[in-house]
């Protein structure tokens, strides 16, 4: 039974991964999401073409929230994203790792959490353990390894503070397009 339980996840998971990221229909890619791999998607969001999970479960995405094409979200950590949040293209969300100093190179699992309002540019890595604070913005091309405090703005390697947003944000970011 044990052995049937992993065949089913590793399935669902190279099904998501490989089959459902590339239909081009928000709906098909959502429902399989939501009742497959059993993510929390609010109402108005979307993940565009070629997005990469690693594990069923875990993910926590909130309303009218857009994750751009070709996304890593890695989820076997845990995974929360806010509501009205922009990911683009090509980011790489991780909430494992390896502990280099243990001997037998033992993994690690720690949460990150990106709150309301969040921009994220493309290309940026936000590596495990790290909480994006509200309205926040990380620069393009940026690796964040630590918290990112409410509307900063934080860009560079290591990503390091660079300004301030504005605190009255009230948008939707959403973005939808017919075969996308």
């Amino acid at each position: 039974m044990r052995f049937l339980k992993a065949w089913w996840l590793e399935l669902r998971v190279y099904a998501s991964n490989h089959v459902i990221s590339h239909v081009p229909l928000h709906w098909v890619r959502l429902g399989f999401y939501r009742k497959l791999m059993h993510y929390r998607i609010g109402r108005g969001s979307s993940i565009h073409l070629g997005a990469w999970t690693d594990i069923a479960r875990g993910l926590v995405i909130g309303d009218d929230t857009t994750i751009n094409q070709n996304c890593r979200l890695d989820s076997r950590g845990g995974l929360t994203i806010g509501n009205r949040v922009s990911i683009s293209a090509d980011c790489i969300i991780l909430t494992a790792d390896h502990d280099v100093q243990s001997f037998d190179f033992a993994g690690r699992r720690t949460p990150v959490v990106i709150h309301d309002y969040v921009f994220l540019g493309t290309r940026v890595t936000v590596l495990p353990g790290v909480t994006i604070g509200e309205g926040a913005v990380v620069a393009a091309g940026a690796v964040v390894s630590r918290d990112v405090e409410p509307y900063a703005i934080v860009g560079g390697v290591p990503a390091k503070k660079i300004g301030e947003r504005r605190r009255d944000l009230d948008y939707r970011p959403i973005y939808r397009r017919v075969l996308h």
